[in-house]
């Protein structure tokens, strides 16, 4: 079956299209979620909310574009609902929550392991992670951002910074990229 056909028959409501459509994409979308979790088990429940809201919205899927992004956008949109709901998120975080100093060097990046990568993200602080993740990971404008977050844009902008600063700063913490 492909991918159009799973979507008619979900929208009919077969629960074997559903299986296969979760089947499909639960683990990439797993991997959104834990981008933004705070650990897997928050993960895997914003992950059955966003499949609950995935097969609620099918009608919608207007068959235009990737299935997947549009999945992944919901499943981004369940996780920031996720956090606004568990816990107050952070507009600013003091300037003295982290040293500013450094200028980020995306190199170092392609030396560390993608497992390490999403631990140190997963470390950051709440608006660091949720701006890094979607600029950075997800390809959202910091416009787009300022208007799902209900920031300005500098805001946006300035969280990317840090969050920039704060990953530099782990990972020569950790000894990479010397």
């Amino acid at each position: 079956m492909d991918e159009l056909t799973i979507v008619d028959k979900c929208v009919e409501g077969d629960q074997m299209a559903q299986r296969k459509l979760f089947e499909m994409f639960a683990p990439k979308m797993l991997g959104v979620c834990l981008r933004y979790a705070k650990n897997r088990e928050q993960a895997e429940d914003v992950l059955q909310d966003g499949f609950v809201k995935v097969f609620t919205k099918i009608k919608a899927y207007k068959k235009e574009g990737s299935l997947e992004g549009w999945i992944r956008r919901i499943m981004v949109n369940t996780s920031l609902d996720q956090i606004r709901k568990n816990a107050k998120f952070m507009n600013n975080v003091s300037m003295n929550d982290i040293d500013y100093k450094v200028e980020f060097d995306g190199q170092i990046l392609s030396s560390l392991m993608e497992e390490d990568l999403l631990n140190l993200i997963k470390d950051m602080p709440v608006g660091y992670r949720m701006v890094f993740n979607m600029f950075a990971i997800e390809g959202y404008s910091h416009k787009e951002i300022a208007e799902k977050l209900s920031i300005s844009e500098n805001t946006s902008k300035s969280q990317y910074s840090r969050a920039k600063a704060y990953l530099r700063i782990k990972i020569e913490e950790l000894g990479i990229g010397r």
